[in-house]
């Protein structure tokens, strides 16, 4: 198990997370690591350079609220990016982005070089398990949303555009919200989640593990994400089954849906635009359609966990062979086999 407070800001707990990966380092001696999130590339890069581990591999899975306009002179945000200059400063590092826009912030901020810069859009879905199927006929028209109970996620405004529609939409349209609870202190509380339901126009089901069935039953997937995403997972399984998406323009979101041809983009915290995009959706089956055979094929294209799999071994390799001694003798006879 990983030692790690995902939310936390003690010193004590973040210490610990770094001579917890110090000590995995050193116990290991792995040729590469491979650091998901941005505080695995802040700790593990301090201890992989500490431990003088062959090859690192930084993930940025996206920046989170930190890394947003509104905190561009914090305190905390140029001390972190302080320290991720200094856990990059070493030869045989790269940086594996999910987005251009993350890619710029560490590049600009002299976090990283565009030699080390790697690109993978999204974690890959599988394709066979998230399938099309036909729109379920019951009567009414089902939208779901799926991500952590955070304000930043949209929880809030996709309720608020949902109630924008009630008076049109009661007993023919139903919202339901999956995902748990967090302990990210912008977090909602189960109380406040349970005020903004009805249990019938809005439901929410809590965590599940059934995702693939919940897109099934869908007609529509609405994820009005003001987070700094890397690419959503969400979105990535809903072009999988085929859905039309309404998203916010926003990182990470605007790399999965195109504006009109495979679902809607609108602001962030734009509950009427939300409401309006939904709500043409809802009325226009042949659009549904239209959109979700786009969002299948773009999943075809360019999120088949076989190729992000595929990616992941290549820069693996690549990482293992330039940590390599000189020894075209030894090179030749046996392949690469890094350990992770």
């Amino acid at each position: 198990p990983l030692l790690i407070n995902p939310t936390g800001m003690s010193i004590k707990e973040e210490l610990r997370t770094y001579r917890f990966l110090r000590k995995i380092y050193r116990q290991h001696q792995p040729d590469v690591v491979h650091h998901v999130g941005l505080k695995l590339i802040l700790w593990g890069g301090l201890a992989a350079k500490h431990t003088k581990v062959k090859g690192v591999l930084n993930a940025v899975s996206g920046l989170g609220i930190l890394f947003d306009d509104a905190h561009k002179k914090s305190f905390l945000r140029r001390g972190m990016t302080v320290v991720l200059r200094w856990g990059h400063r070493r030869k045989n590092v790269l940086d594996l982005f999910q987005n251009h826009e993350d890619e710029a912030i560490f590049v600009n901020s002299g976090i990283t070089q565009p030699a080390d810069v790697r690109f993978i859009k999204g974690s890959g879905v599988d394709l066979s398990k998230f399938c099309p199927t036909p729109e379920r006929n019951d009567g009414k028209i089902r939208v779901l949303f799926s991500g952590r109970m955070v304000r930043e996620k949209g929880v809030g405004v996709l309720v608020e555009a949902a109630e924008l529609l009630r008076h049109k939409y009661e007993g023919k349209v139903e919202f339901v919200l999956c995902g748990g609870l967090h302990a990210n202190p912008r977090a909602y509380k189960e109380d406040e989640i349970r005020r903004m339901c009805d249990g019938d126009y809005i439901s929410w089901k809590g965590l599940v593990s059934d995702m693939h069935e919940q897109l099934n039953q869908c007609h529509i997937f609405a994820f009005p994400s003001a987070y700094r995403e890397g690419v959503p997972k969400s979105l990535l399984e809903a072009c999988a089954t085929g859905r039309p998406i309404v998203t916010t323009d926003n990182t990470g979101c605007r790399d999965v849906v195109e504006d009109g041809i495979n679902g809607f983009l609108v602001p962030v915290y734009d509950a009427p635009t939300l409401a309006d995009r939904l709500a043409r959706l809802i009325d226009d089956k042949e659009l549904r359609a239209r959109f979700g055979n786009a969002a299948r094929k773009q999943a075809e294209r360019e999120f088949s966990i076989e190729m992000v799999t595929q990616r992941h071994l290549e820069i693996y390799e690549e990482l293992n062979a330039d940590a390599q001694p000189d020894n075209p003798s030894s090179s030749s006879t046996s392949p690469l086999e890094p350990t992770l």
